[in-house]
């Protein structure tokens, strides 16, 4: 199932305080950057971010799961209602998270 743009834009929404936020659309899906890094994305209408340990810090008690099967699991986010939470999250993940590989 993909995801709606719907969902797509509520989350941009929730992070507009925070500058540098992109998407890229991928099979029905969208992968979230924030500063040029992969942060996670939208799958089946779901956010999903990296399990680095901020985010595990931030959401202690986050499920894991599959963005698609083969996937690494992922931590879902259940704090998208939360702007200023969500913002705090994809903050604390940034120092984690790999720089952009060069072209």
């Amino acid at each position: 199932m993909a995801s709606s743009k719907t969902y797509l834009d509520f989350i941009l929404e929730q992070l507009s305080a925070l500058t540098g936020v992109t998407y890229r659309p991928m099979m029905g899906e969208y992968i979230l950057y924030y500063q040029g890094r992969i942060v996670g994305g939208i799958y089946d209408d779901r956010l999903l971010v990296k399990p680095v340990a901020a985010a595990k810090a931030q959401l202690p008690h986050a499920r894991e799961e599959l963005p698609y099967e083969g996937a690494k699991p992922m931590l879902l986010v259940d704090i998208v209602d939360d702007a200023d939470a969500l913002a705090a999250l994809f903050e604390a993940m940034l120092p984690e998270l790999p720089a952009p590989k060069q072209k």
